[in-house]
Protein backbone atom coordinates (compact mmCIF):
# COMPACT_ATOMS: atom_id res chain seq x y z
CA UNK A 1 0.00 0.00 0.00
CA UNK A 2 1.35 3.41 -0.88
CA UNK A 3 1.61 6.33 1.43
CA UNK A 4 -1.21 7.89 -1.12
CA UNK A 5 -3.62 5.21 -0.12
CA UNK A 6 -2.42 5.51 3.70
CA UNK A 7 -3.42 8.86 3.62
CA UNK A 8 -6.76 8.55 1.64
CA UNK A 9 -7.94 5.75 4.02
CA UNK A 10 -7.12 7.07 7.42
CA UNK A 11 -8.71 10.73 5.80
CA UNK A 12 -11.93 8.19 5.68
CA UNK A 13 -11.48 8.06 9.68
CA UNK A 14 -13.51 10.25 12.26
CA UNK A 15 -12.71 13.24 13.67
CA UNK A 16 -11.77 12.57 16.26
CA UNK A 17 -9.50 9.55 15.44
CA UNK A 18 -7.59 11.79 13.35
CA UNK A 19 -7.08 14.08 15.79
CA UNK A 20 -5.61 11.56 18.20
CA UNK A 21 -3.45 9.87 15.18
CA UNK A 22 -2.05 13.95 14.25
CA UNK A 23 -1.11 13.61 18.11
CA UNK A 24 0.68 10.80 18.36
CA UNK A 25 2.39 11.56 14.83
CA UNK A 26 3.35 15.26 15.74
CA UNK A 27 4.92 13.45 19.26
CA UNK A 28 6.86 10.51 17.36
CA UNK A 29 8.73 13.94 15.70
CA UNK A 30 9.31 15.35 18.77
CA UNK A 31 10.77 12.33 20.34
CA UNK A 32 14.94 12.79 20.78
CA UNK A 33 16.94 10.41 23.14
CA UNK A 34 19.37 12.61 24.09
CA UNK A 35 17.14 15.49 25.37
CA UNK A 36 15.51 12.69 27.43
CA UNK A 37 18.46 11.18 29.11
CA UNK A 38 19.63 14.70 30.24
CA UNK A 39 16.01 15.70 31.99
CA UNK A 40 16.10 11.96 33.68
CA UNK A 41 19.70 13.00 34.73
CA UNK A 42 18.59 16.12 36.13
CA UNK A 43 15.71 14.66 37.52
CA UNK A 44 18.09 12.67 39.37
CA UNK A 45 20.82 15.24 40.22
CA UNK A 46 17.72 16.97 42.04
CA UNK A 47 16.63 14.04 43.86
CA UNK A 48 19.81 13.99 45.21
CA UNK A 49 19.93 16.87 46.33
CA UNK A 50 16.94 16.61 48.37
CA UNK A 51 17.95 13.58 49.68
CA UNK A 52 21.38 14.73 50.96
CA UNK A 53 19.63 18.08 52.48
CA UNK A 54 21.74 20.33 50.23
CA UNK A 55 18.53 22.11 49.07
CA UNK A 56 15.01 21.91 50.76
CA UNK A 57 11.66 21.94 48.92
CA UNK A 58 9.13 24.34 49.13
CA UNK A 59 5.45 24.03 49.53
CA UNK A 60 3.49 24.70 46.49
CA UNK A 61 1.35 27.18 47.77
CA UNK A 62 4.19 29.12 48.96
CA UNK A 63 6.50 29.02 46.10
CA UNK A 64 3.34 30.29 44.18
CA UNK A 65 2.54 33.07 46.28
CA UNK A 66 6.22 34.24 46.59
CA UNK A 67 5.80 34.65 42.83
CA UNK A 68 2.90 36.33 42.55
CA UNK A 69 4.31 38.85 45.20
CA UNK A 70 6.98 39.04 42.81
CA UNK A 71 5.11 39.70 39.78
CA UNK A 72 2.53 41.81 41.59
CA UNK A 73 -0.37 39.80 40.48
Amino acid sequence: MSTEQIEQELLRLPASERARLAERLIASLDEDAEVDRAWVEEVRRRDEELDSGAVQSLPLEDSLRDLRDQLGW
